[in-house]
């Protein structure tokens, strides 16, 4: 069958078959059998001809389309939560613990984490104190996006005074050497809670409060993968985020 897609293509860039040949470096038989009986080229040599004549190479030749194979389940995967609340606080404390070069928190207040932790703030101190550097990343109560994620979450005006006492908690260690402590204004996808090469991400839903949401555990075992995602969705909102300075 013709590949008229290509015959188009050709038409339309005023290419010949002598010369998509000598641009693509094949002779003009084979051009001729991509264009009269829809032959299909080697990869590389579709790639360069796709390239000449300005089109995309799957819509020339979609035999090309190579869909990627599926895992049933990512290496990085170390566990999925159906809910926050199936998780124990002392999963989350662990991780801290644990971490030897890095914490980043991004969250729009997470107070569950101190009323069932009270010694959290010390927790980061000691992390600090043995050279493990800290992000905190936590809501701006002024920010609409804010405000708009408490009104889906049923909360309403809840989530405000939540990111302050937040920040009253967080606040202390503002001034801490080794510790940033910022408010950021942006529309939160996930909470993000990353230690070293390990992340507990917790979903966030539309009409869901967040410990009804999932949350997955990531253990970094590949460049590129879902732990540097989410590690660049964090740069990426710190990046926004307003310095907060200690009294």
């Amino acid at each position: 069958m013709p590949n008229e897609r290509l015959r188009a293509a050709m038409t339309s860039g005023g290419w010949t078959h002598a010369a998509l040949a000598e641009a693509t470096e094949v002779d003009t038989k084979s051009v001729e059998r991509w264009v009269n009986l829809g032959r299909t080229p080697r990869r590389t040599t579709a790639f360069r001809a796709a390239e000449k004549l300005g089109e995309d190479v799957h819509a020339l030749w979609p035999s090309l389309r190579q869909p990627r194979a599926g895992r049933a389940v990512s290496p990085e995967l170390v566990a999925l939560y159906g809910k926050r609340a199936d998780l124990p606080v002392s999963a989350f404390v662990d991780l801290l613990t644990q971490a030897r070069e890095r914490i980043d928190i991004l969250v729009y207040a997470a107070v569950f984490l101190h009323e069932a932790y009270p010694h959290l703030t010390d927790l980061l101190r000691e992390r600090t104190s043995e050279g493990c550097a800290i992000r905190i990343a936590i809501g701006d109560a002024d920010s609409p996006h804010v405000q708009q994620r408490g009104q889906e979450e049923k909360f309403g005006h809840g989530i405000e005074s939540r990111c302050r006492l937040a920040l009253m908690h967080y606040k202390p260690l503002a001034d801490v050497p080794g510790i940033e402590l910022r408010t950021h204004a942006t529309t939160l996808y996930n909470s993000i809670y990353l230690a070293d090469d390990q992340v507990l991400v917790n979903s966030h839903l539309w009409g869901v409060n967040a410990y009804a949401a999932p949350v997955w555990h990531l253990r970094r075992s590949v460049e590129g993968g879902m732990f540097d995602t989410y590690a660049s969705s964090f740069d990426a909102v710190w990046a926004t985020a307003m310095p907060v300075q200690g009294d």
